[in-house]
């Protein structure tokens, strides 16, 4: 019987590794621990002993990088922990790299050897201490709540440099993957189920102050790691619980290296002109649901190189080499852009053939132009606000547009002129309608978010509050055009919207997503020929016709604005993607052609957090366009065209 009990037990450590074993059965017979020793380890340490981190990506040593850390230790004794490699260790550092007193070099195979006295004693006398690669499993293992774990923390405390490479590497950080299945987890597992047992992340290890809600990962790049590191965020914080600050997750590839200093400045060794480390922003990465796979919209990435400084535990990177987005969308990674912007001109009948290539080519100047003034802000890092403000003032003095200069004529032969913009970060929003003298009624929008205790001003209210802002007047006959004020005349005789029928809705709008993730929208328009009453339409109307969420979308539209209104359109597009789980496609489609099942023409742009673009028409074309980060502006008006993804 003893005997049989004994072979279950030793099933269970090949099945569930060392963990599985009860106390005392794997160390009846331990390993000795490989103890080997280049050099006199006790002569003088020759230099200063400081403090530092070398956090290496787990390739061919890094010799710059490693002479960077025999410096720190003074050019004493290193002392190395390993659980697989032993002498090579010592030979390559005492004969290869040189320049070093000593090197020491112990190889544990069991717990029981963490209480080793002379193990650590060797630890405490080093000038700096070494952890190499293998199996972090081991690790945690052997020295979690043990002497060795804390004499590690101690040694950095003290002021003492600490070096790990690979294994070394993954377990220093306040949270750690400690592959306690022994195995190794992929991107596509990782991203699958972040949450699952699979993705063992560990804590209560060392506590090292510069590495504060960091979690690592190494081979980054060559072993397409990015998404494993993403989960491993994803599940450390929320481990965490709610409430605490963003973790960051630091990839390094197998080429690099990162010198920390005691002050968290930290700089990166590379063999190679492609050798990084990686800055994952756990900002992008809450609210992780538990067996379900990761989704993300907008996980910001920085890349550090030989000419950056990662300032740690912050992540903060100067000079990065580069900064990308990713989402994850049901467990699969992909690139975002860095900003985007999106744009419409609005609505109406327009089909090949009834709109003149002389007047198409003056459309989709006007959308590019417009394009570019937003993009060029984004692109020096402005936020999405300034952006969609800019681009719509644009679009407000072409008279191609109804909306400003342009803008339609009231049944009294007036321009009353409608605005509102809407900030996704705060929720903040401002509109007017009604306005008479304003030059650029987005502006005064603008100004009533932010410069007054209200949403709306409409009317004489508005125009006064408007110069009250010193912001910029006109007389009435500056938005007056004769294309517009024929159209008045015709609608005069027939008593009908006798307008082009290729702009029958000549709203104009934008919404854009800036570099730091915060959307924004805005929506400009003169309303319908021939309003009587004080109408106004949708365009202002937060939630009908201008709506921004982070998270969520932003959103503005362009059509019959009373229909938008009665349907909530722009909110509903981001509720459809919050309440119902649907994409954001689905969602701007599926609310356009609610608006159009109650008699409701016109579309919609909309954007998420993934920076993507989306256009909803239930008419025959919408004048619209888009641009993102790297790219040229992009211009579509009829219903078929298609703007690059």
């Amino acid at each position: 019987m003893d005997r049989l009990l004994k072979r279950m037990l030793f099933c269970l450590v090949a099945i569930f590794g060392l963990s599985a074993v009860p106390a005392g059965a794997e160390s009846a017979k331990p390993k000795r621990v490989e103890h080997y020793v280049y050099g006199k380890t006790g002569s003088a340490t020759p230099g200063p002993v400081s403090g530092g981190l070398l956090l290496m990506g787990g390739g061919d040593r890094n010799i710059d990088a490693m002479k960077w850390f025999f410096g720190k230790a003074g050019n004493g004794h290193i002392v190395v922990l390993s659980a697989s490699y032993g002498k090579e260790i010592g030979e390559e550092f005492f004969d290869d790299i040189g320049g070093i007193q000593s090197t020491e070099i112990f190889v544990m195979h069991d717990r029981s050897q963490s209480t080793d006295k002379k193990i650590l004693e060797q630890l405490r006398k080093a000038d700096g201490i070494f952890i190499a690669g293998g199996d972090q499993a081991r690790y945690v293992r052997y020295w979690r709540g043990t002497p060795v774990a804390e004499i590690l923390t101690a040694h950095v405390a003290a002021g003492k440099p600490l070096a790990g490479t690979s294994a070394g590497l993954a377990m220093l950080g306040e949270k750690l993957y400690g592959a306690m299945d022994d195995g190794s987890i992929r991107s596509p597992e990782a991203l699958a189920d972040p949450m699952g047992p699979a993705n063992t992340i560990e804590g209560d290890f060392l506590q090292i102050a510069l590495l504060k809600a960091v979690v690592t990962d190494t081979h980054f790049k060559e072993r397409d790691r990015l998404g494993r590191l993403l989960a491993f965020v994803a599940k450390a914080q929320a481990q965490r619980g709610p409430g605490q600050p963003a973790m960051i997750g630091l990839g390094v590839d197998e080429s690099a290296a990162i010198a920390v200093e005691p002050d968290g400045t930290g700089r990166v060794y590379a063999t190679e002109k492609d050798g990084f480390g990686w800055v994952v922003d756990g900002a992008g990465l809450r609210d992780v649901k538990a067996g379900r796979p990761l989704d993300a919209p907008r996980v910001r990435v920085t890349g550090i190189g030989p000419g950056s400084v990662v300032h740690l535990p912050s992540g903060r990177v100067d000079a990065p080499v580069f900064e990308r987005y990713y989402a994850a969308r049901a467990g699969e990674l992909v690139e975002v852009p860095r900003w985007s912007l999106a744009i419409h001109g609005g609505a109406g009948i327009i089909e090949r053939g009834n709109l003149s290539k002389e007047k198409e080519a003056a459309y989709r100047a006007g959308l590019t132009e417009a394009l570019r003034t937003g993009s060029a802000i984004l692109e020096k890092g402005g936020t999405a606000m300034d952006a969609v403000n800019a681009t719509v003032r644009v679009l407000e003095d072409n008279p191609l547009f109804n909306a400003g200069r342009g803008a339609v004529f009231t049944a009294e032969g007036r321009n009353e002129l409608d605005a509102a913009i809407m900030d996704g970060k705060t929720q903040k929003a401002g509109a007017v309608a009604g306005v008479t003298r304003t030059r650029h009624p987005i502006d005064l929008a603008r100004a009533v978010m932010e410069k007054s205790p209200h949403v709306m001003l409409s009317g004489a209210g508005a125009d006064r509050f408007s110069v009250e802002q010193h912001l910029e007047q006109v007389d009435p006959s500056w938005f007056r055009t004769e294309e517009r004020w024929q159209g008045l005349l015709r609608w005069r005789e027939k008593q009908v919207a006798a307008v082009d029928p290729t702009h029958l809705f000549g709203t104009v709008g934008a919404v854009a997503i800036d570099a730091q993730g915060d959307l924004a929208a805005a929506t400009s328009t003169g309303g319908m020929t021939g309003k009587r009453w004080g109408r106004i339409g949708d365009s202002p109307v937060i939630g009908a016709g201008t709506y921004a969420k982070n998270g969520q979308c932003a959103v503005s539209a362009t059509g019959s604005g009373e229909y938008f209104i009665r349907e909530s359109a722009a909110r509903q597009v981001c509720d459809r993607v919050a309440w119902n789980g649907e994409s954001l496609a689905g969602a701007a489609q599926a609310t356009i052609m609610a608006v159009g099942a109650i008699g409701g023409d016109g579309g919609l742009i909309a954007m998420g957090p993934d920076g993507r673009p989306y256009f909803a028409i239930n008419d025959l074309g919408m004048y619209r366009g888009s641009v993102t980060a790297g790219g040229d502006p992009q211009t579509a008006i009829f219903a078929d065209d298609r703007l690059a993804p």
